[in-house]
């Protein structure tokens, strides 16, 4: 009997064994086909290009063509449940966006994936630098004209954004929490109509990313209040941050990233963040990031995961306080 209980043993941890060995062969070979890359929006926006120049470099980096995949709709969250719910075998990645991963838990009722207990951090790709405008003839230049012309007009001072729930949205809460400014919000069905009105003069303000802003600033019909990064803008140097004007911590940044699914082997996630570095280490990359103003970030894994938790905290707060609520 003694003879057969260790023979069963001896064939069952052969078995294990033998299990086992396919699945660490399949890493040590990995990427062996080509890798899918899950963009949760529509051809066209600065996440879908910011992942087509990306998934071009990784894919020479790791031998294998990364192929986009536009999965739009319900702000993000229809793409990215695909990702949460993928084989964890890394051949199916997320174009991980802040608003989708760190605003909209806050912000909808219901969200098909968990951001934190769902996903594996791979990396930062990197920031899209916000700032807030106002018209030329709103008589402010800085914070502390804003905050007086804002305590001295009836009414407050309307501040545009790309929609409800939205980045920008919670940069004006957060500022308006922050100073106690009469700021009032106007939902725009995207960031550049926002501008365009202030542009035209039929809005007093917005928040808007940094690039998109740049060539009304140079022609002088926008100027610029603050940056809400924690750096000052490359393109940007003479405007200075909110931090510098003097809101402690005053950061909030529209990102995007590279996840997986929770569950993908670490020598996975490893080999496609040291890909990933080396693609955004490239002069070309950073250019050509910068054209569509980005700045990149690379790091490990962690650094993004640590960050992800920060800014899930981060909005909460501001949503809880806003009531903002969607459907």
């Amino acid at each position: 009997m003694a003879f057969i209980r260790t023979t069963s043993r001896r064939c069952l941890l052969g078995l294990a064994l033998a299990a086992a060995l396919p699945a660490a062969q399949a890493q040590h070979d990995y990427p062996n086909k080509p890798i899918r890359l899950i963009v949760p929006f529509a051809t066209g926006g600065v996440t879908d290009t910011s992942a087509r120049i990306v998934a071009e470099k990784l894919g020479q980096q790791l031998g294998q063509p990364v192929v986009v995949d536009n999965r739009p709709g319900a702000a993000g969250n229809i793409g990215t449940q695909l990702v949460a719910q993928a084989e964890p075998d890394g051949y199916t990645l997320l174009l991980g966006y802040d608003g989708t991963m760190v605003i909209n838990p806050h912000v909808y009722a219901k969200v098909p994936f968990d951001t934190v207990k769902d996903f594996a951090p791979i990396g930062k790709i990197g920031d899209a630098l916000l700032l807030a405008v106002v018209n030329p003839k709103v008589q402010a230049t800085n914070l502390a004209e804003l905050q007086t012309l804002a305590r001295n007009t009836p009414g407050g001072i309307s501040y545009g954004s790309s929609g409800t729930g939205g980045t920008t949205h919670l940069a004006g809460e957060m500022l308006r929490q922050r100073t106690g400014a009469n700021l009032v919000h106007i939902p725009y069905k995207g960031g550049g109509p926002a501008l365009a009105d202030v542009v035209g003069g039929t809005l007093p303000m917005t928040f808007t990313a940094v690039a998109g802003a740049m060539p009304f600033i140079k022609a002088g019909q926008v100027g610029p209040i603050g940056v809400t990064s924690r750096q000052r803008a490359p393109s940007l140097p003479d405007t200075p941050t909110f931090i510098e004007q003097g809101l402690k911590d005053f950061e909030i940044n529209s990102w995007v990233g590279l996840l997986a699914p929770v569950k993908t082997p670490r020598p996975v996630i490893d080999k496609l963040n040291q890909a990933l570095n080396k693609v955004l280490a490239a002069p070309d990359m950073l250019e050509r990031l910068n054209s569509l103003g980005i700045v990149a970030m690379p790091g490990p894994p962690e650094a993004f995961g640590a960050e992800i938790v920060r800014d899930l905290a981060k909005n909460k707060a501001v949503v809880k306080a806003a009531e903002i609520k969607l459907d």
